[in-house]
């Protein structure tokens, strides 16, 4: 079977749920492609003098709840069917968590990890510019993603407020705190996945219990899943980044694991572990397996070898339809990635509100507010699950698809 690509994946996804889905067929043809994509090419000059020219993409899905919201990301295999694809999750995302918004992506084909600081905010305010007829706090409100942080975003807004001469500091979100960031984001994807696990696990007859985990990618998601672990009770005792990783039964402690990172750039040869591929991390026997990196690392090759009782989707559709399906079979509880990393985008949207209501929540009413949605939301998607006896990604994607399209039913076909 030929590898789907990221699109062909939602596509797939949607229509495995369609049967569930009680919805008109054409608003799931609807679903299926983007509202609108722009392409626009990035010249960017480098220190040495010489332009590369760049291709990016910002896509558009659906609007029937409200603004498009989602990611930019910065990575060399970043494709127009990517971005669309990640669009897509984002509708179905911000459905599940009940939030005012459709979906939307951005990204650019480039290495960040090659470039300077300069040449990283030369490519920022580029990009911003860009996109800047595209976004705006009612239209679009992009916020990082893959290899772009809160600096990025203050690049964004800054010049998006430059160009427009009025400030506007909700169109972007994941902005540092001092120029109308909120408290609270920089944990937000993974603090709401262990809020979501702990729920699973409670359903399961497993919290706790002592339970191992592992966690593949250790950028911003998976660095704050290995802190945060203990909020379930996790020991998590196999990391890795992209040039490989770590090991030990004993556990691998957040501390030393990041002070290593810090200073050699690697997780591979920390002291006191077995260095192990990103291959070899998948198949380790774990309680908890957590993909935080890139889509597609679970797939119809390694699913057959995967030991974990549970997977926890912290990164953008790391497990394929093909690779789901022999999970489900194996009885292995798959946790949807539009519900487990939702919480980036819902501190995302609370980062929105207070700054277009002048409010500043604390940090614990932050991680309270998000707490209380994603329980919400997790229980609503279990109900389903279980009323239906259908897969938990199927159950999310009816209760989205659901609420998506009773908005546009209200709306109409126009034109």
């Amino acid at each position: 079977m030929a590898k789907l690509n990221p699109h062909e994946m939602f596509v797939q996804q949607l229509e495995e749920a369609a049967p569930h889905i009680s919805a008109e067929p054409e608003y799931l043809e609807i679903l299926k492609e983007p509202r609108e994509v722009l392409e626009v090419t990035i010249p960017l000059r480098l220190d040495d003098g010489t332009v590369k020219v760049l291709k990016a993409w910002r896509s558009h899905h659906n609007n029937a709840l409200g603004p498009y919201k989602g990611g930019v990301r910065y990575h060399p295999h970043v494709n127009r069917d990517e971005v669309v694809a990640l669009s897509s999750w984002m509708t179905i995302k911000c459905a599940t968590a009940d939030l005012p918004y459709g979906g939307g992506k951005g990204g650019v084909s480039v290495n960040a990890k090659e470039l300077t600081k300069g040449e990283l905010e030369r490519l920022s305010r580029g990009y911003s510019l860009a996109i800047n007829r595209f976004v705006g706090t009612d239209i679009d409100i992009p916020a990082p993603d893959v290899y772009t942080n809160p600096q990025v975003m203050a690049w964004f807004v800054d010049t998006f407020e430059k160009i427009q001469g009025r400030s506007e500091p909700s169109v972007y979100t994941g902005k540092p705190v001092a120029v109308g960031g909120s408290l609270g984001r920089g944990d937000a994807t993974s603090r709401g996945g262990m809020y979501v696990l702990r729920e699973t696990l409670k359903e399961m007859g497993l919290l706790g219990k002592t339970l191992t985990a592992a966690v593949q990618g250790y950028g911003n998601v998976g660095g704050y899943a290995h802190k945060l672990a203990d909020l379930v009770g996790l020991n998590v005792i196999g990391v890795s980044d992209s040039r490989g990783g770590a090991f030990s039964t004993k556990g691998l402690s957040y501390e030393e694991v990041s002070k290593f990172k810090r200073e050699t750039g690697n997780i591979k040869g920390i002291k006191g572990a077995d260095s192990v591929s990103n291959e070899e991390l998948l198949e380790l026997d774990v309680d908890v397996l957590i993909p935080a990196a890139l889509e597609g690392v679970v797939n119809a090759e390694n699913a057959p070898n995967i030991k974990a009782k549970v997977v926890l989707e912290l990164a953008n559709g790391p497990v394929t339809p093909e690779g789901e399906a022999i999970l489900n079979d194996r009885g292995i509880l798959v946790v949807p990635d539009v519900l487990a990393n939702s919480g980036g985008v819902t501190v995302s949207c609370f980062e929105w509100i207070q700054g277009r209501t002048g409010d500043f929540w604390t940090e614990d009413e932050v991680h309270q507010k998000l707490d209380k949605k994603l329980t919400k939301a997790f229980h609503e998607i279990w109900k389903i699950k279980k009323e239906k006896d259908i897969t938990f990604r199927q159950a999310a994607y009816v209760r989205a698809v659901d609420r998506i399209t009773l908005a546009m039913r209200f709306r109409g076909i126009w034109p």
